[in-house]
């Protein structure tokens, strides 16, 4: 019976030993230290790298009678290439359709000049031959007149009418060919024009069937721009409008990010300042800029948005392989510094009324303790007065975990 008491003795003392243990755990703070030193005043945003200089690839200017441009290949984004080679090919079937109307056009119009040519030698062989009649009649009536010198005065009279008729149909003959050949002049004149404008025609479309095809005037990395209807990267199937970007080949050897600054903000920012450029895509990699311009004029933050940030433009002070343009990046934004300072981590500071505390660590408790404070970043604060370097102090209110883990059903209340 003594054996069945301690045995159950030790089983209590087991459980609460272990209850204890799992209390005590559950009631791990986390704690901060009040450090000594530099102060950094920052702001964190978000921005994307962009080329200082770069060349431009638009879609090919072409007349609109073939319609919207097609891309049916098209490079991949962010590829590299070499001077020469093709990034971009659009649909050519309107193009080929346009070059076998105008030869077609061209065939038929020069076919109506030569027939054109050939009929209208006709008409001036036949006009010829009517004048060259005409003449040898005037001939005879002149002779007759210059014969008639013992005619009757009557019958002089008829050979003098005859020889004036005979004068004015050879001159209306002459006028027949004279202005014969100046019509068959301007026909052949606006026929040749149409034929010229067939064969503008004709060579427009065989140049535009050359734009449609779009290579690279130097080697660089193919970045695909944003099709602006869909707000998407242009991709095969797309449509697009003559002139309109399409790729960019970037320098890289000079590079920015660009970052839109909320007009709270903005009035903290000062051409010049130090950033800290982090790319979310290797967050490793740590690079560093400088402010270089502040826009003047507000835009809004996106189509769908009211809130007014200014773009700031910040340019980078090295390059990297893995710096492309669109790249997302986290900027650190150094607006200013504090040296030889106490601050905690912000998250530790609690107010009451217009006083602010901590809860500073003593042996295995915590005391509420009143601080002084000074400026601060989205981290840390100073602290004037109240807590000395390496003392540690609660992040949260420790009484207030302690009251939620004695009392579960009145927290979840």
């Amino acid at each position: 019976m003594r054996n069945i008491s301690k045995a159950l003795i030790f089983a209590i003392f087991c459980s609460l030993l272990l209850t204890a243990c799992k209390k005590k755990e559950t009631q791990q703070i986390p704690v901060g230290k009040v450090t000594k030193g530099t102060l950094f005043i920052d702001m964190y945003e978000e921005g994307e790298i962009e080329a200082i200089n770069s060349i431009n690839i638009v879609a090919p200017m072409i007349s609109w009678r073939y319609g919207n441009l097609k891309i049916t290949e098209l490079v991949r984004d962010g590829q590299e290439v070499n001077a020469g080679d093709t990034l971009i090919v659009f649909d050519p079937s309107e193009v080929h359709k346009g070059i076998v109307e105008a030869e077609s056009s061209l065939e038929i119009a020069k076919a109506e000049l030569d027939k054109m040519k050939a009929q209208q030698q006709s008409e001036l062989e036949e006009l010829r031959a009517a004048y060259e009649v005409t003449r040898i009649s005037h001939e005879i009536s002149k002779i007759r007149f210059e014969s008639a010198g013992y005619e009757s005065d009557i019958k002089k009279k008829e050979i003098q009418l005859n020889l004036d008729k005979a004068d004015i149909a050879l001159e209306r003959a002459k006028e027949q060919i004279d202005n014969r050949v100046k019509i068959q002049h301007e026909e052949i004149k606006q026929k040749n024009l149409s034929i010229m404008q067939f064969q503008s025609r004709l060579d427009e479309a065989r140049e535009t069937l050359q734009k449609l095809s779009v290579v690279t005037p130097s080697s660089g990395i193919a970045i695909i721009s944003r099709n602006w209807s869909s707000n998407n990267k242009f991709q095969i199937g797309d449509q697009c409008w003559s002139g309109f970007p399409i790729i960019q080949l970037p320098d890289l050897s000079s590079l920015k990010a660009t970052v839109k600054i909320n007009e709270v903000d903005v009035a903290k920012l000062n051409k010049g300042l130090n950033v800290e450029i982090k790319p979310d895509a290797f967050s490793e990699s740590v690079f560093s800029g400088t402010i270089n311009s502040i826009a003047n004029l507000a835009v809004n933050k996106d189509q769908n948005s009211k809130i007014k940030v200014f773009p700031v433009e910040i340019l980078l002070n090295e390059s990297d392989k893995n710096l492309l343009p669109g790249l997302t990046v986290s900027c650190r934004i150094i607006i200013d510094k504090v040296d030889d300072v106490l601050y905690i981590p912000i998250d530790a500071v609690m107010a009451e009324g217009d006083k602010n505390f901590v809860y500073r660590k003593r042996g295995s408790g915590y005391d509420k303790t009143e601080i002084e404070t000074g400026i601060n970043n989205t981290d840390y604060i100073v602290v004037t007065n109240g807590l000395k370097a390496g003392e540690e102090i609660a992040l949260v209110d420790p009484f207030a975990q302690e009251t939620t883990e004695e009392n579960p059903q009145n927290a979840e209340i």
